[in-house]
């Protein structure tokens, strides 16, 4: 198996009918949508995929099914937070036993632990599991943060691999490059995405993905393998008023899920406490998707025609 923590790597939604259940066949379809898009692997059960809103079973069976789905085409991530130690430790051996390659680990919500306790609780949760984890920073959801006390305290497991790093603090990310380049930086945070690149990250972890898979796919093929820069900040501003809109604009599964559903994929409605997606909100996501699909192809071709003029040899990125 790939490097389970390299590439794009959406974290899916979860489709429901409207009686509000899981749509299974629906959630298999984004799976293989993203897969034949080029992603690198997939996250199941994070913030995107309404993990809050799901019971134990519902999310367990998640885990299973995308694995079934999945097979062997791309490495499957498991996200495990919870609101207790154990809880979370509970998921990552039901992840390990489904078959995952990796795990997401973020803070327990609500409690807001210290560095050094958050440190213990992800070491315990590599404990119950040994598997390869992906730790994830975002203090703006679980008002905890993993400084540079925490990875200092972390030791020296080789299975914190990766970091989805969402805080928006790029001295965050100054730090992460210089101080602890052994976790593979991963972007977590959509409108800094080219700024993450430039640093040395591996991964982008977006969702995105659910609707935009073979852009923001192309974009790491432009940014990471072919480091055109050029290109990928004109990439990156036709994409800016789209992710600004998801980052702050305070709906952001109703945004990705009406992503989704304008491309004609499964989504259906988010679950309670979450309501259905603003009508002046809806107006401004259906504009920034077709004016950005339209930018995006219009940079990618050009890219394409000077490179075929300048180096008829060499690969073209994307194709």
């Amino acid at each position: 198996m790939t490097d389970p923590f390299k590439g794009i790597i959406p974290p899916i939604i979860t489709p429901f009918g409207e009686d509000g259940a899981i749509d299974e066949a629906g959630f298999a379809t984004l799976i293989d949508y993203m897969l034949s898009s080029g992603v690198h692997a997939i996250i199941v059960g994070g913030t995107t995929g309404e993990f809050h809103a799901l019971s134990r079973e519902e999310r367990v069976r998640q885990f299973h099914l995308a694995r079934d789905v999945m097979g062997s085409r791309a490495p499957l991530i498991c996200g495990v937070n919870d609101a207790t130690t154990e809880g979370a430790c509970a998921y990552a051996e039901a992840a390990r036993s489904a078959g995952a390659d990796g795990l997401l680990v973020a803070a327990p919500y609500y409690s807001i632990p210290t560095e050094r306790e958050l440190a213990h609780h992800c070491m315990v949760i590599d404990r119950a599991a040994d598997l390869p984890i992906m730790l994830y920073n975002y203090p703006g959801r679980t008002g905890a943060v993993m400084g540079r006390a925490f990875f200092e305290r972390l030791g020296e497991s080789a299975n914190f691999r990766a970091i989805k790093e969402a805080s928006g603090d790029i001295n965050q990310v100054h730090m992460l490059a210089r101080e602890f380049p052994r976790i593979a930086l991963g972007c977590g945070a959509d409108e800094q995405a080219l700024e993450f690149f430039a640093w040395g990250a591996t991964s982008w972890v977006t969702a995105m993905g659910n609707f935009f898979a073979e852009e923001v796919v192309a974009f790491y093929e432009t940014c990471r393998l072919a480091q055109d820069y050029r290109t990928a900040r004109r990439l990156m501003c036709a994409l800016l008023p789209l992710t600004t809109a998801l980052e702050t604009g305070g709906q952001f599964v109703q945004c990705v899920k009406f992503g989704a559903q304008f491309y004609g994929l499964p989504a259906g409605p988010v679950r309670s406490p979450l309501g259905p997606i603003d009508d002046g909100v809806a107006g401004d996501m259906r504009e920034m998707l077709t004016t950005a699909r339209e930018s995006i192809a219009e940079i990618l071709a050009v890219s394409r025609h000077d490179d075929s003029r300048e180096a008829p040899h060499v690969r073209v990125v994307g194709e």
